[in-house]
């Protein structure tokens, strides 16, 4: 179950933020998909948790937004986490049109627990 935080500049539209909150839950479950954990195509509740949060008067970023994913660590994942965060890179390009981003993507060692 991966979590993702989206932090993103003041000037970036609502309807930016919409767009992303539409396809990351399917672009990060792809770009994280593993034997250990595979991707069925059939997001439920709980399979992907977003976040999103305004820069804060502190906070300095060159960039519009950033894109920070967290998902457990398998070795399978581990092995081409590079490949992976370019490909979420490229399929969030792609499917908004923006370019002005960053992407994080990192696998603790962590774990999980959610009821019915």
């Amino acid at each position: 179950m991966p979590l993702v935080e989206v932090t993103y500049a003041p000037h970036v539209p609502e309807q930016t933020l919409h767009r992303l909150g539409d396809v990351l839950p399917q672009l990060v479950s792809e770009a994280v998909e593993c034997p250990e954990e595979p991707w069925d195509g059939d997001l439920r509740p709980g399979d992907v948790e977003i976040r999103f949060r305004p820069l804060g008067p502190f906070d300095r970023s060159g960039l519009d937004f950033v894109i920070e994913v967290r998902s457990k660590w398998f070795p399978s994942r581990d092995a081409n986490r590079t490949q992976r965060a370019d490909l979420l890179h490229e399929s969030v390009a792609s499917a908004t049109g923006l370019s002005d981003f960053g992407v994080y993507l990192t696998f603790p060692t962590a774990s999980w627990s959610q009821g019915d």
